[in-house]
C-alpha cells in the first residue's frame, strides 16, 4: 500500500506517494493512485519540504530514497537522469548514448514520458539536439518553468 500527500507549488497541485521505504511516484494534478491513501508520512514530509526549497530556488539536488517501477532500460535512463547538473540540459541523444543505445533517442523519450517521479528525477532537462524544447508529460509550459527556476537560481548563487 502507498501512502500519498498532496501539496500545492507554482505548478498546480503535486502529488507524492511512498511504499513504506522510498518514494515511488510524484506527479502534477489532483488524480489518485488506486490503492494509495491519503495520509502524511515522515518520508513524504521530507520530499515536501525538499520540494518547497527546490522551488524557492534553495535546493539543487534531492537527498530522498527514491523506488521508480520501470523496465531495466527505463530505470536505466531515469538513472542518467539524476546525473544531469542543476541547470544543465541534455539532448536526448546523449542520454541514449549514456544508456549504451546510441540510437535510442525515441526510446529515451518513451522512458521520459513513464517517469514516475518528475522533478526529483529531472527529465526536464532533456531537450532536443538542437536545445529546443521538447516532450514534457507535465506540458512544456512545466518544462520551460523548471529549467526557467533552474537557471534563475544559477545566476543567484554567482
Amino acid at each position: 500500500m502507498k501512502n500519498l500527500l498532496f501539496l500545492p507549488s507554482p505548478l498546480g497541485r503535486i502529488g507524492i506517494a511512498e511504499n513504506g521505504r522510498a518514494l515511488t511516484d510524484l506527479f502534477f494534478g489532483g488524480e489518485t493512485l488506486p490503492g494509495a491513501v491519503v495520509r502524511s508520512t515522515p518520508l513524504l514530509e521530507r520530499a515536501a519540504a525538499q520540494l518547497e526549497e527546490y522551488f524557492a530556488g534553495t535546493r539543487t539536488a534531492f537527498d530522498l530514497p527514491l523506488e521508480a517501477e520501470g523496465t531495466p532500460f527505463q530505470r536505466r535512463v531515469w538513472e542518467a537522469l539524476q546525473e544531469i547538473p542543476y541547470g544543465s540540459t541534455v539532448s536526448y541523444a546523449r542520454i541514449a548514448a549514456r544508456t549504451g543505445n546510441p540510437r535510442g533517442s525515441r526510446a529515451v523519450g518513451a522512458a521520459n514520458r513513464r517517469n514516475p517521479l518528475a522533478i526529483i528525477v529531472p527529465c526536464h532537462r532533456v531537450v532536443g539536439a538542437d536545445g529546443s524544447l521538447t516532450g514534457y508529460a507535465g506540458g512544456l509550459e512545466r518544462k520551460e518553468f523548471l529549467l526557467r527556476l533552474e537557471r534563475a537560481a544559477m545566476e543567484k548563487m554567482r
